[in-house]
């Protein structure tokens, strides 16, 4: 498949992003009233389930339940049909059979429902002829009808400043300004949970499925006019509106970083992709080169993405990724440089040698030990370690080839060597530094011995705010994609 045939490439393309599409979809994230249709007596199905989790997260307008046997739910009435419903319906979020969903449409139409999101799958991603017509049909009656369609196949919207979670997970990370576009409904799970774990906060996001109607670029262009948004991250299978999604990303880029994360590079993927959302396969190599032609930051799974996010929400886009790295808070250091050096140096970061006076300057203050003279910073020895730490620390910061300082710290080794007053101190030195902002710190804290207790230390830079990584390849990867 060739995303791009216009003559001249890129350079040609004249990109806008149209105000209107905020008005457009404002109702489908700022609904004033949600209908979930098939909810019953069962609480353990998923209509049931995403009626509560409405109910617990908040949602600021009205819910109905639906389903045609009525009956009563959690102090709610059960109405029978949409037309029922006494007031208006800006939202539907549709768990019925397949068999149901044309005539359910009609309903949609006659209530003048603004938008209809679809849990409901089993369409064109089933490979069955028949299906595939049904959801064509489905965007006819649609269009016909007035209204919008979310899927199918798909968990939808997630706003939470609005009260709408996510699905019936009610999976409610920090709020934030990361917004996400999924094709996937358990990709975006796992990015909200990761969000959760991490602190890494969202403000808005859509799983779209089938997107058989409103597409990735129709929310791209939304969440690249919202406000809240400041950061949007893609992940993609194979999108039906391929060309406009890429003049979007294009003017998107020019203010805003946007992470892609495109599944489906191995002939498995596509299989799977199409049974998934009923995508065709295109070509790696292609997705990449147009990326990069609009600006975007490519990533090539769920750790690098949410990674990537992490330190975009954090620090922003940079001009360069240059690392100056602090290790050896125990003895091992010279070691550990060799390990950063190697792996950033593989992941196209740069590890610059720091000016001579820098280097003279750590021999007075922690002798000749190790890596010392180059970069990383080998800290090994045994006296004053948090003054000396600082000190370490501002000289690199002063480096003006450096950008990022990345903290290798063997937490559970530094926990059984020394007293955890001492711990404390050199931590407090690294959260310190994080609250000034002098420039983007990242640590890594592998896993070890004292497990509990560097847990401990984790939670509390993440508290902090200070994005923390289990191994020097996950953090080098995402620095390397700040500043692409």
């Amino acid at each position: 498949m060739r995303l791009l045939k216009r003559t001249g490439g890129w350079n040609n393309i004249e990109s806008s992003l149209d105000n209107g599409k905020l008005k457009e979809l404002e109702p489908i994230f700022y609904p004033r009233s949600i209908a979930v249709v098939g909810v019953s007596g069962d609480e353990a199905r998923v209509p049931a389930l995403w009626f509560k989790s409405l109910m617990s997260s908040g949602f600021k307008g009205d819910i109905y339940a639906v389903n045609k046997k009525e009956g009563q739910f959690h102090g709610h009435r059960i109405w029978p049909s949409l037309t029922s419903i006494p007031g208006p319906v800006d939202l539907g979020i549709v768990c019925v059979p397949r068999a149901s969903v044309l005539d359910l449409l009609q309903e949609c139409a006659a209530k003048r429902v603004k938008c209809v999101q679809f849990y409901t799958a089993g369409f064109s991603e089933s490979g069955e002829s028949q299906w595939a017509d049904a959801e064509q049909k489905m965007v006819r009656i649609a269009r016909e009808g007035g209204f919008r369609i979310i899927g199918p196949n798909c968990f939808g919207v997630y706003n939470p400043r609005h009260g709408i979670s996510y699905g019936p997970f009610n999976v409610m990370p920090s709020l934030g300004s990361v917004g996400l576009i999924v094709q996937s409904g358990g990709i975006m799970g796992k990015l909200l949970e990761y969000g959760l774990v991490q602190g890494l906060g969202f403000g808005k996001g859509v799983s779209i499925g089938n997107a058989s109607d409103i597409g990735g670029a129709d929310f791209l262009e939304y969440l690249a006019l919202d406000d809240e948004i400041k950061t949007i991250g893609l992940y993609l299978e194979g999108p039906r509106d391929t060309r406009r999604l890429f003049e979007v990303m294009r003017a998107t880029t020019r203010t805003k970083p946007v992470v892609v994360w495109k599944g489906g590079s191995s002939p498995a993927g596509d299989r799977a992709i199409f049974s998934h959302t009923g995508a065709l396969a295109s070509s790696a190599p292609v997705w990449s080169g147009a990326l990069r032609q609009a600006g975007a930051i490519e990533v090539q799974s769920l750790e690098e993405m949410c990674d990537t996010l992490l330190l975009l929400d954090r620090f922003g886009r940079l001009r360069r990724g240059n690392v100056g790295a602090i290790c050896g808070l125990t003895d091992g250091g010279g070691g550990e440089a060799v390990l950063i050096s190697d792996v950033c140096t593989a992941a196209g970061v740069e590890v610059p040698l720091l000016r001579e006076k820098t280097a003279k300057a750590l021999v007075n203050s922690i002798g000749q030990v190790g890596s010392v003279l180059t970069n990383p910073v080998d800290m090994s020895q045994r006296q004053s370690i948090a003054p000396v730490v600082k000190q370490a620390l501002e000289l690199v910061v002063g480096e003006p080839q450096i950008d990022v300082i990345l903290v290798y710290e063997n937490a559970g080794v530094l926990l059984d060597i020394y007293p955890r007053e001492v711990t404390r101190a050199v931590n407090e030195v690294f959260l310190d530094f994080g609250r000034r902002r002098m420039k983007p710190l990242v640590l890594v804290l592998p896993p070890g011995p004292a497990e509990a207790r560097r847990r401990e230390i984790e939670e509390e830079f993440k508290q902090a705010g200070a994005p923390i990584f289990p191994n020097v390849e996950r953090a080098a990867k995402a620095i390397r994609n700040l500043s692409r």
